[in-house]
């Protein structure tokens, strides 16, 4: 897992958060406090105008993704900065100690990826099935790791994990929402797609893409 595709994943989710941040601030407003996408564009955006300056690593994909938690952290307001900040440090933990030069760069993403999952659930207290970005996460880590398993070609399996997170993200809209913000509406939020789920497809997207050269 090298430090460039680090750098560029997180310019380009830089660039699809801007772009889709009303969506993500219109998905939010129907069931949660209505910011989730102009905090994250805050957040991402600051990442990348550090970036660009050099106000960070310049390379190994560790230092960058503990950068852009510490960033993130530090930027985005509400639940949504605390867990990715998270999510993203977990993953350079992962990285630091994952497996050695005999583990495939598949195998090391979806290491980094699994704890970076495990950090969410620990922090928010949740699980699958709550209508929650866990909901886009857990089945997209289930699948890189499969493609890991099955010695896929990294564009294939980290196309294969922005599948399952977007058909994960899609499957939270006729759930009823069980913890944060949306749990308050109780069955209100059935029929609404889980904004943190929706952000977490796109970022793993941007991923996929990173990797495919699209």
């Amino acid at each position: 897992m090298s430090g460039a595709l680090v750098a560029a994943w997180l310019h380009l989710a830089a660039s699809r958060i801007a772009a889709e941040r009303m969506h993500l601030t219109d998905l939010d407003a129907a069931i949660g406090d209505g910011d989730h996408g102009i905090n994250l564009d805050r957040g991402f955006a600051a990442l990348a105008v550090r970036l660009g300056a050099g106000d960070g690593p310049t390379e190994g994909a560790g230092p960058l993704l503990a950068f852009a938690g510490r960033t993130i952290s530090g930027t985005v307001g509400g639940a949504s900065g605390a867990l990715y900040g998270r999510a993203l440090q977990r993953a350079a933990a992962a990285v630091e100690v994952g497996p050695d030069t005999a583990g495939t760069t598949v195998a090391r993403i979806a290491a980094a990826l699994r704890a970076a999952v495990d950090g969410i659930a620990a922090l928010g207290r949740s699980r699958p099935g709550e209508k929650t970005m866990l909901d886009a996460l857990v089945p997209a880590v289930a699948a890189l790791e499969a493609a890991a398993v099955a010695g896929a070609r990294l564009s294939d399996a980290l196309a294969r994990m922005a599948d399952a997170a977007d058909a994960g993200a899609l499957a939270t809209t006729p759930l009823v929402a069980t913890k944060g913000r949306a749990s308050y509406l109780g069955e209100r939020s059935i029929g609404h797609l889980d904004p943190g789920a929706a952000s977490s497809a796109l970022l793993l997207r941007a991923l996929a893409d990173v990797a495919s050269g699209a």
